[in-house]
């Protein structure tokens, strides 16, 4: 049973939202939560996507639960705790389905970095968003410095990590951060939408979409054509690629069984 995350599930996907009042910040519980969450909603069959985003209007996530950090300073041999918070993160990142973020409002450090795991994020126009490690003596250690660069380029990111500062949600859309901006209260509204159009597709399909997509950004061309063309082949064995198929040439809307 989940205590700083509700999960609701309707017509295909699921809305999971971070609950941990006042600023939803991303603590271990947090953490410990989305790997359930996200382990359970791997293999459910109702669930062809899924929203992630924070309760109230102001507040995505504002950071990780600083409180937390005094008991490690000094420590040595913590870099296997923060692999284990990192395999979480890989978790969402690698979701065999799509991934959709709501920035509801400030999306800080921590809350960011959960973000740049999700395959798309809608921003509400009065969300900011940024990685402001530095000013505590920190830099971001929850995938930041790597999932960053590869989203907005090198320049940005490092401007972006070095300085500390916000940006706005009209900025994120600019460099890419973001895919679209809504008016406040309105981000949720066009997530649901997307999701349950997608969710209306073969889950096949949509899982190696994903996996030639983020695999193959990490190979070289000819590699990544031939990682497309291995998965291409997988998705015409399906039960799903004979129904659209058919349905197609019967004029006719396709019942997906997502097998």
């Amino acid at each position: 049973m989940t205590t700083v995350l509700n999960v609701e599930k309707t017509d295909g996907y699921a809305v999971v939202t971070i609950n941990n009042p006042p600023m939803n910040v991303i603590s271990n519980q947090v953490f410990k939560e989305l790997d359930e969450v996200f382990g359970e909603l791997g293999t459910d069959p109702e669930v062809n996507a899924v929203i992630v985003t924070g309760q109230g209007d102001k507040v995505f996530a504002a950071g990780a639960d600083i409180k937390e950090f005094p008991q490690l300073i000094g420590q040595g041999g913590l870099k296997e705790k923060f692999l284990e918070t990192h395999a979480i993160l890989n978790r969402i990142n690698r979701f065999e389905k799509p991934v959709i973020a709501v920035l509801n409002g400030l999306t800080f450090g921590g809350g960011c970095e959960v973000t740049l795991c999700c395959d798309i994020r809608i921003a509400e126009e009065h969300a900011q968003i940024g990685l402001p490690e530095i000013t505590l003596g920190l830099f971001p250690g929850g995938g930041g410095t790597q999932r960053l660069p590869r989203l907005v380029g090198e320049a940005k990111a490092k401007e972006l990590m070095f300085t500390g500062e916000a940006i706005t949600a009209a900025e994120a859309e600019r460099i890419g951060l973001v895919n679209k901006v809504t008016p406040s209260g309105e981000g949720m509204e066009a997530a649901r939408k997307m999701a349950k159009r997608i969710a209306r597709f073969s889950l096949p399909a949509l899982s190696r979409i994903k996996k030639a997509v983020d695999e193959g950004l990490e190979l070289p061309l000819k590699q990544g054509t031939d990682l497309e063309a291995g998965l291409f082949e997988e998705v015409f064995q399906t039960e799903d690629v004979q129904e659209g198929v058919k349905a197609f040439i019967e004029k006719r809307k396709p019942a997906f069984q997502n097998k």
